[in-house]
């Protein structure tokens, strides 16, 4: 009992000092044996300290690595993970094809009437309704999940559309992607998934929406080819007026 009550005790020094800011979020705490030293304990003692820390999300322990802090309070936020645009777009693909596939056994007429709506604002060519266009866009994703009819599915398409809209990176990506996309592609785009469900063929709605996200990452590819050429050219830039300057000097 002794021996629990002391790795308890020194568990709470530890997320004390997490809490303070002496251990940051991601920072790398300090090995066993300096621990053990500072609280007096066995290197034992601060194992199942740092152990019970981890199973509480306070602590990450990478085998060969080190300790490192965990950002608790992000988690507890509902912190989101990081991915990068690719991974999140393979993952809508998967979860709002099947969602359209399945709204589209059940969609109402007044839904689809939504969509035509929504598919007008996306079209729009005004830089200034831009803002206006990508909102319809989400409106229209989210209103398919919630014509599935299953609540799971709904809520994995809006935690979907969180990450598309929280995470700075993605937001960035998608940002790029619609500074180049001519906004009747996108419209068309749209128009195929909603023809699909007007059909109620659930088989061509999933292969609308599949194309739909294809066609989103062949845009990503080019767009991440074109960052990287620029950053390429820049470092060049950057090295010639370095290097010539000073071999001409």
């Amino acid at each position: 009992m002794t021996d629990k009550r002391l790795y308890h005790t020194v568990a709470d020094k530890i997320k004390k000092l997490i809490s303070d800011g002496a251990f940051p979020p991601g920072s790398r705490l300090p090995g066993e044996r300096e621990l053990a030293e500072r609280f007096d304990v066995s290197r034992v003692t601060i194992r199942e300290a740092e152990i019970a820390l981890q199973a509480l999300g306070y602590l990450n322990i990478k085998t060969g690595s080190g300790v490192y802090v965990q950002d608790v309070a992000a988690q507890q936020n509902g912190g989101l993970p990081e991915i990068t645009a690719f991974e999140l777009t393979e993952a809508r693909s998967l979860f709002e094809s099947e969602a359209a596939a399945l709204a589209a056994r059940q969609i109402d007429d007044d839904a689809l009437r939504q969509m035509d709506m929504m598919i007008d604002r996306m079209s729009s060519t005004d830089p200034a309704d831009e803002e206006d266009s990508q909102q319809a866009d989400r409106e229209f994703h989210l209103l398919i999940a919630a014509s599935s009819g299953n609540a799971a599915v709904r809520y994995i398409v809006e935690s979907l559309w969180r990450m598309r809209t929280e995470i700075a990176s993605i937001r960035d990506v998608h940002a790029a992607i619609c500074a180049k996309e001519d906004a009747g592609d996108r419209g068309s785009e749209h128009a195929d998934i909603i023809e699909a469900l007007r059909r109620r063929d659930s088989e061509a709605a999933r292969l609308a929406m599949r194309n739909h996200f294809s066609r989103l990452l062949e845009s990503m590819i080019d767009i991440t080819e074109e960052q990287a050429m620029q950053e390429l050219r820049q470092k060049a830039t950057q090295s010639r007026e370095r290097y010539l300057k000073t071999a001409q000097s």
